[in-house]
């Protein structure tokens, strides 16, 4: 492998998801210079290497702004995919990459690197399922270009945060004893996010030569059923009682995935569809240009062990929520100009609080996750439920921090869409809904200088279903909003 090229230009795609959020600062400690291409910019602002990258607005399906972030670029990720957007996105990906290779080639990248899923052994393309397939052709598509290409193809990632771990340490923890599909028998060759990592890093520095798929792949081949009872075992569970049956399709299978684990279903499904497969790796000749560092590549157990210490420590840089739901708003803000004339329904309530502004941040910053929203819990949980049924996310998915807070962060079935530190926290609603909510929790003072608690709830309704919805839960607001601002309050107030 060629040395390290110091100060190059990285352009990085996906960087508000799971693996480009922790890529972009692996390739800065390498000395690179780094781009990143994102739809929305505010959700890089607090993450800490933010001020050391060029952040552009753009979105790969745009060949204009596909071709104003490419300028001057010498590596060029791929870390992007439509999965769950709609049913057609399989058009949406090979759009997006036929718009990606082109630009690359226009302006003169030297080296494309894509992060894919494996090719299983013994089935033809067609018989894939359409995740897989979409991602086997995304990887054909860039590979076709006339810029050398690296495709990574990694099946199952284990890493604090990753969707592959979350379904798999929430199955474990939750089902002592578990009825499940035909796939929990099926092998796969799981490898830890620290090696993905490597080799995305070490294929920027790849030979001109090199124009290529790679298979990746930690040190062990696992059934799922083994995965999870050695899950088990370094978590220091008892042993799971696991049945596999012939009954449970894929459709069921994602549906019971997503009732108990945080992942929704419209996750779920493609990750269970994929484990239909026997994935294993093929070769190893990754390895002939990016070496296993001197202790080998992470085990299977070791890669657990590391991502529960993460949990532990809260410190879980990135989390597969990281990246925007599938179907999710991304509307204007209610603030915005574009809103005049609409309609737009506001609860607002207001206290004074008998404490610090300081002191009552603190509580406004810590809500939801383990700490809940201060009011109704039982309405909160019921709110969830419903919400999982419909397929969407519900109130699972938690805090990536139990204390801090930043802009792009998900927040049970929430998105933190802006924050200002000791003023400002404002949640996105990501929740199935017939129009769009916003939750804002203010901080000020009045004329005599005492703390003031403000709270606003915004709906912009769609439709008739979204004016009866407002209508229909207005009777309970005062219980879950009023009790929400009271309850903060006093939270408050008792820190003081």
């Amino acid at each position: 492998m060629d040395g390290g090229r110091s100060g190059e230009l990285c352009l990085v795609t996906g960087a508000t998801g799971y693996i480009g959020g922790r890529l972009v600062p692996e390739l800065l400690d390498a000395g690179y210079a780094v781009r990143c291409l994102v739809r929305t910019p505010e959700k890089l602002r607090d993450h800490p290497w933010a001020h050391r990258v060029e952040i552009m607005q753009g979105d790969v399906t745009d060949p204009e702004s596909v071709a104003v972030a490419m300028k001057g670029v010498a590596v060029a990720y791929y870390l992007v995919h439509a999965l769950g957007t709609s049913r057609d996105f399989e058009r949406t990906d090979r759009r997006a990459a036929e718009t990606f290779a082109a630009g690359a080639a226009r302006a003169g990248v030297r080296r494309i690197v894509y992060l894919g899923g494996p090719m299983p052994t013994g089935t033809e393309e067609r018989d894939l399922s359409p995740h897989l397939r979409s991602r086997a052709e995304v990887g054909r598509i860039l590979g076709s270009s006339d810029v050398p290409t690296a495709v990574l193809r990694a099946a199952v990632i284990i890493g604090s945060g990753s969707a592959s771990f979350e379904m798999l340490r929430y199955l474990t923890e939750r089902l002592p004893v578990m009825v499940t599909p035909r796939w929990v028998r099926t092998r796969v060759q799981p490898i830890a996010v620290r090696d993905v990592l490597r080799y995305l890093v070490g294929s920027a520095s790849l030979p001109a030569s090199v124009d290529r798929s790679f298979d990746i792949g930690g040190p062990d081949v696992l059934s799922y059923r083994d995965m999870m009872q050695r899950y088990a075992w370094v978590a220091r569970l008892p042993r799971r009682l696991i049945m596999p049956v012939p009954v449970l399709t894929t459709r069921l299978s994602s549906l019971w995935v997503g009732l108990v684990t945080p992942v929704p279903p419209s996750i779920a499904r493609p990750l269970a569809d994929s484990l239909r497969h026997e994935v294993v790796c093929r070769e190893d000749d990754i390895t002939r240009y990016i070496p296993d560092p001197p202790e080998g590549r992470v085990g299977f157990e070791r890669a657990v062990e590391l991502a529960l210490q993460r949990i532990r420590e809260a410190d879980v840089s990135t989390r597969w929520s990281s990246a925007s739901v599938p179907g999710a708003p991304s509307d204007p803000l209610p603030t915005d100009p574009g809103w005049a004339g609409g309609s737009l329904y506001i609860d607002r309530r207001a206290r004074v609080v008998d404490a610090t502004p300081d002191d009552l941040w603190r509580v406004v910053e810590g809500i939801g996750g383990e700490n809940g929203w201060y009011s109704f819990p039982s309405a909160w949980a019921v709110r969830g439920w419903l919400d999982r049924l419909a397929g969407g996310v519900g109130l699972r998915r938690g805090r990536r921090d139990a204390a801090r807070l930043r802009a792009g962060d998900s927040l049970d079935f929430w998105r933190v869409e802006e924050i200002e530190p000791g003023r400002l926290l404002r949640l996105r609603a990501e929740m199935r809904l017939p129009g769009l909510a916003w939750l804002e929790l203010m901080i000020g003072q009045d004329r005599q200088g005492r703390t003031v608690y403000l709270q606003r709830a915004l709906f912009h309704p769609h439709g008739l279903a979204g004016h009866a919805y407002w209508w229909a839960v207005s009777p309970f607001h005062t219980a879950v909003f009023g009790g929400m601002a009271r309850n903060i309050a006093l939270a408050a107030e008792s820190r003081e």
